[in-house]
């Protein structure tokens, strides 16, 4: 049956190609035993921090024929989004905001499911096969399925590399009920290289190929919505959505090319904001500066939070922008602004403002930050 369907395969791939996928393969679907171990044993270690969705579903996303008993393989394609510009670049300039490459223009997963959609469709009408496309939704180890399929292999960072386009990737994935011919696995290349994990401003990697999203700034940026622990605060600097370092020092990049999908270039707002001038968002400009943009799912209380933290790492901020937030109606963003004065008032300043804002605080974790007792 596979080999009756090799020209189908063949169609597809010529089609992803068209349509701008970087990568395609196709693998059973079903993932070897010690990945899922390596899944099994993250949840139990907590490693997912409050994405409690992992655990929730974890039965299921130990192996694609988990998550659907009628799948036999699994197609996983890359596309390309590498930068034009090294977003490390603006590390040191502490008044603008760093949001992670993927999140600085259109959601990429409206981009990519509609292409994926496409390509089911054919698989579907050319194979009579049943198909499921997923786009990094559904409770489905892509990047696993990545590397069984030969699209790249999990790095050091548990991100996926390719070796002619670097690990600027996202992936998708289709399931269907056909047999199709399978690709080979990838083999790992990271070799001796450990600069993913040596740049982590926060420790994330308990050690190659684990991580632990409880200290990833990507995680505490652009999933996690309470209170920030102290620890991390000074370390992530000025970014205010996500954290791209593991990916940008990866030596593969050298042979990426600047992705063309013109929707996921850099818009010209997003590449480098001003702090100050983000401070200033409510809820509604929050949400029109963002329109169809990833970060718009953050919301803007924790979005505001993060660009706190951020105008506390600055240097020489408008400290009135941040007074502005110590009456903000929600708990994490004041809490954030306390932290701020803290750092960029004198202690004579810092106490004054302490003792008026006490006078009517009323929740604890707010409480605490004034007296300097949060973790």
């Amino acid at each position: 049956m596979s080999d009756a369907l090799a020209p189908i395969v063949k169609e597809l791939k010529t089609r992803a190609e068209k349509l701008g996928f970087v990568a395609f393969g196709v693998a059973k679907a079903s993932l070897p035993a010690e990945q899922q171990r390596r899944l099994a044993s993250a949840i139990d270690q907590q490693w997912h921090g409050d994405m409690d969705w992992m655990a929730e579903t974890l039965e299921r996303r130990l192996s694609p024929d988990a998550l659907w008993s009628n799948a036999k393989r699994a197609i996983v394609l890359a596309y390309n989004y590498t930068p034009d510009e090294n977003p490390m670049d603006l590390l040191g300039e502490t008044d603008k905001g760093i949001i992670s490459v993927y999140a600085r223009n259109r959601d990429y997963h409206e981009i990519i499911k509609g292409k994926l959609k496409e390509l089911a469709n054919i698989l579907a009408r050319r194979a009579s096969a049943e198909v499921k496309v997923f786009v990094d939704t559904a409770p489905l180890m892509e990047k696993p399925l990545a590397q069984q399929t030969g699209v790249g292999w999990q790095g050091k960072h548990t991100v996926v590399v390719n070796k002619q386009h670097g690990c600027w990737l996202f992936l998708g994935t289709i399931l269907t009920d056909a047999e199709l011919p399978l690709d080979a696995p990838e083999v790992d290349h990271c070799g001796s290289c450990t600069r993913c994990l040596d740049i982590c401003p926060t420790n994330a990697f308990p050690e190659a190929y684990k991580l632990d999203a409880r200290r990833c700034i990507a995680y505490l940026t652009n999933e996690f919505k309470g209170v920030i622990p102290s620890e991390f605060r000074k370390p992530i600097g000025n970014r205010i959505y996500g954290c791209d370092d593991c990916l940008a020092v990866c030596p593969w990049n050298k042979f990426a090319k600047t992705t063309a999908d013109a929707k996921l270039q850099m818009r010209d707002d997003l590449r480098a904001p001003e702090l100050e001038e983000l401070a200033k968002l409510d809820d509604t400009s929050f949400r029109k500066m963002f329109a169809g943009s990833p970060v718009k799912r953050l919301g803007r209380d924790a979005f505001m939070r993060n660009v706190l933290i951020a105008l506390g790492n600055a240097e020489n901020p408008n400290v009135s922008l941040v007074q502005a937030h110590i009456k903000d109606p929600n708990p994490v963003v004041r809490g954030a602004a306390v932290w701020v004065l803290g750092q960029q008032l004198s202690a004579e300043e810092f106490e004054q403002q302490k003792t008026v804002a006490l006078a009517s605080e009323n929740d604890q974790s707010v409480i605490d930050e004034w007296q300097g007792t949060a973790q």
